[in-house]
């Protein structure tokens, strides 16, 4: 079968599983991934002769035959295929593949039809006069992640001041933070913050922590902890089931002082895709709400985003259960969060949480919880959540039709065969609500998700494709949501090469200088993640967890936030939003596709000499 759009042709196998053939209840799903998208395929970048003329930074060569795994899950890979032999010509003819008919032509693999089998990715420097055998395979690496998909020695050079020894510069006024990127100019890294300096001494002195996220490398997690304090408790809330839990409690043997909660995922293909930390010090306790997984690849060539809130103090012994709460009902709505786990590990948590006063904060809490909820749950979790706090906590603005909705993320789900099934009928009306008024405007809708050309200039090349998980067999489906995609492009910011995994939705005005809100979460643009309304829209289905913060102007006593044209370096006091990618956003040109992560690109390398071709 073959369709046709503005944004490429695809040639698709005839007898590629529909989307809603969902890999077997245990099988864990990549990072982000939905029900609509299980469908898995390996990837062998393979490098060729063709030489690279523009380069976002200067990259090492690859290592030769290192198999590795996408941010997906390298424990949840149950084959190994082989690379696909090439030497010196990138022309896919007379392999495994469909052949690539033409620059713009997607072509799926007659095999990757292995639901249930999340494949290795491998990264061969093939040698020009001794391709290896077809029937060798590459030993598997069981217990270590690899940092880098170019090989081990890629981020090693950080520059000296790459990880802060004094205290940083922040925003006090938004604490809405972006990673540190290697390979930038300094100033785009003054005022973001790398994982080490989230748990450096200067925040606190930590006595105890939990991590809750999607991808955990224990062992590298425990390595970002100073030395002062790696020993310290540390509790992850995970999802993982069966083989991937015993994995991951394996990761843990070497580290006596990890425990582990598991998130009841009770409505099948949910994810615990939640990435928080609670930090609890001598001096008091922190939160940090973020978009990175907890492997060392996430941090370092990535965008990624973070809410850091205020240094909690201990309440006085005695303080009233209401004691400590803010304006937004921050505590209220964290424990709330907390509760929803039903889990005896986070007990003593929610105790400390208590004994707190959050009432610095001035944010909302944005989260999602599996279940099916009806009456007036309904608006506890997901989208309805938002909408709620939308309705409540905004105002209409004059001419609101012409104010564009923004939303940006890193996986897609299954929409439906047209806009009126979700994205219009339920998600769009949360997105566009301004206050208590009863109008529905149409405005301006901008989706912005990376281009093929984005993945292929970037700092990691194709392999940054590994965390863009939309998959051929969902894409098809929806070519009409493609008319909304726009390019990744953050120039302001010093990040158009570094891919995004942060996820970000906001509503900003005809001229791109001001916002009426903003919202950073893990949720990308899926049912699973934000909801979906059923039984005549008298109840809301929410398969997984996730987790943001919502910024209104209201609670920073704003009528509208501005925008920070040049949010670095950071500056402590500026009234600008740093908005992590430029305004107004580029609409994909006629010659430009989304990236799709399991067919292949073979008609130009990337910043590393290389192709990406599934298997």
């Amino acid at each position: 079968m073959s369709q046709d759009s503005q944004h490429g042709r695809w040639t698709v196998s005839s007898s590629d599983d529909d989307d809603d053939h969902l890999p077997p209840s245990g099988t864990k799903t990549p990072e982000s991934r939905r029900p609509a998208e299980s469908n898995h395929s390996s990837a062998s970048l393979v490098l060729v002769t063709a030489p690279v003329e523009v380069k976002p930074e200067p990259a090492k060569p690859p290592v030769a035959s290192l198999t590795i795994a996408s941010e997906a899950r390298q424990s949840a890979a149950l084959n190994q295929s082989n690379p696909v032999k090439y030497e010196t010509s990138p022309s896919l003819a007379g392999k495994r593949k469909k052949e690539v008919s033409d620059s713009t032509g997607w072509a799926l693999s007659d095999s990757d039809e292995d639901d249930g089998h999340v494949k290795k990715k491998t990264l061969s420097n093939l040698p020009k006069k001794t391709p290896p055998s077809p029937k060798t395979k590459k030993p598997k690496v069981e217990n270590e992640r690899p940092p880098s998909p170019h090989g081990r020695l890629y981020y090693i050079d950080e520059p000296e001041d790459f990880f802060e020894s004094s205290f940083p510069c922040l925003n006090d006024t938004y604490r809405f933070y972006l990673n540190k990127v290697t390979g930038l100019d300094k100033k785009y890294n003054s005022g973001a913050l790398h994982i080490r300096d989230i748990l450096s001494p200067l925040f606190g002195t930590l006595k105890e922590s939990v991590q809750f996220n999607y991808c955990f490398d224990i062992a590298w997690m425990v390595k970002q902890y100073p030395s002062d304090f790696r020993d310290r408790p540390v509790l992850i809330v995970h999802g993982d089931k069966r083989e991937a839990k015993a994995r991951l409690v394996q990761q843990a043997q070497p580290f006596p002082h990890v425990r582990f909660c598991q998130a009841k995922l009770d409505i099948a293909f949910g994810t615990h895709h939640t990435k928080m930390m609670l930090l609890w010090y001598e001096e008091g306790f922190r939160v940090i709400i973020m978009t990175s997984n907890l492997i060392r690849a996430d941090w370092y060539q990535k965008t990624q985003g973070m809410w850091m809130s205020p240094l909690f103090p201990r309440l006085p012994k005695g303080s009233s259960a209401s004691a400590g709460e803010s304006l937004t009902f921050f505590k209220r709505d964290l424990l709330e969060y907390l509760a929803s786990y039903r889990a005896p590990e986070l007990e003593e948590w929610i105790q400390r949480i208590k004994e707190h006063d959050l009432s610095e904060t001035r944010v909302y809490l944005v989260g999602s919880t599996p279940g099916r909820y009806v009456g007036a749950d309904m608006e506890r979790w997901g989208h309805l959540r938002l909408r709620k706090l939308l309705h409540d906590h905004t105002n209409p603005i004059s001419g609101e039709d012409g104010w564009p909705v923004i939303g940006q993320f890193s996986s897609i789900g299954s929409m439906g065969l047209d806009k009126t099934k979700w994205v219009a009928g339920e998600f769009q009306r949360t997105l566009t609500t301004l206050g208590k008024s009863s109008l529905r405007p149409d405005p301006p809708v901008h989706l912005l998700y990376p281009s093929v050309e984005d993945v292929r200039m970037s700092l990691e090349g194709y392999p940054a494709g590994g965390s863009l998980p939309y998959s051929i067999q969902t894409a098809q489906k929806q070519l009409w949501l493609h008319s909304y995609f726009h390019r990744w492009k953050a120039n302001s910011t010093g990040r158009s090469h570094a891919m995004p995994h942060i996820k970000t939705y906001m509503r900003a005005s005809p001229d791109f200088a001001q916002l009426a809100w903003f919202l950073i979460t893990s949720a990308n643009l899926s049912k699973a993640a934000w909801g979906a309304l059923e039984k005549n829209n008298t109840q809301i289905m929410i398969r997984s967890y996730e987790l943001g913060v919502l910024y209104v102007p209201s609670a920073f006593n704003m009528k509208t936030f501005p925008v920070d044209k040049n949010p670095f370096p950071v500056s402590s006091s500026s009234s600008g939003f740093p908005v992590p990618f430029d305004l107004p956003p580029t609409c994909y040109s006629s010659k430009d596709q989304p990236w799709i992560w399991n067919i292949p690109y073979s008609q130009a390398p990337d910043t590393h000499g290389n192709i990406w071709v599934p298997s």
